[in-house]
């Protein structure tokens, strides 16, 4: 049953990638299943966006915890979760346009944790000197993370931006000097 409901997901994501105002039913279609198999995971299309978001807060969160857990500078742990996310804010683009819409509450709180860890990431590398004070930690790391998905949303579908452009752009608006950022970019200074 559980692989029912995750290939759900996987094929709503794509669906809902191509057409955020696609139905259930049109998730049913896609996934090979009748509408009362979508609905028996999903009552409404709030808990597919809901499932969808907490799979991707999940993967996200992931990638933030990996670069917490050593000793390496606010800085390189950033630039290396920018260059991790990149993909996964390609796939889950959808949501950003599902956020401005009937979802953003539940979307915005379902990220409160992710934004929670990155303020406290960029507080950090403002303590060590590595990022700017020109904002406070929490609405600086607003800015940078928002950054990255402004880019991928208007990023082609071939991916024509790679990984670089936002990890450059967001640690340039955290206040990384523009030598360190692409030495960061280009691997361990």
């Amino acid at each position: 049953m559980g692989d029912t409901r995750e290939r759900i997901l996987d094929v709503a994501i794509e669906v809902l990638g191509k057409n955020s105002g696609a139905s259930m039913g049109d998730v049913a279609v896609a996934a090979g299943v009748v509408r009362r198999t979508v609905y028996g995971y999903f009552p409404s299309r709030s808990d597919l966006v809901r499932a969808l978001t907490e799979r991707a807060v999940d993967e996200i969160a992931a990638l933030l915890a990996d670069g917490a857990t050593g000793d390496d500078a606010a800085d390189a742990v950033w630039a290396d979760f920018v260059a991790g996310l990149w993909p996964l804010v390609h796939r889950y683009r959808v949501l950003v346009a599902l956020r401005r819409g009937e979802f953003g509450e539940d979307i915005h709180a379902l990220l409160g944790g992710v934004e929670k860890s990155l303020a406290d990431l960029v507080r950090r590398g403002q303590d060590t000197g590595a990022f700017g004070r020109h904002l406070p930690a929490g609405l600086l790391s607003q800015v940078a993370w928002s950054a990255v998905f402004a880019i991928a949303d208007d990023d082609l579908p071939d991916e024509t931006v790679g990984a670089a452009a936002p990890t450059l752009t967001t640690l340039l608006l955290l206040g990384v000097p523009e030598p360190r950022a692409q030495a960061l970019i280009r691997g361990r200074p």
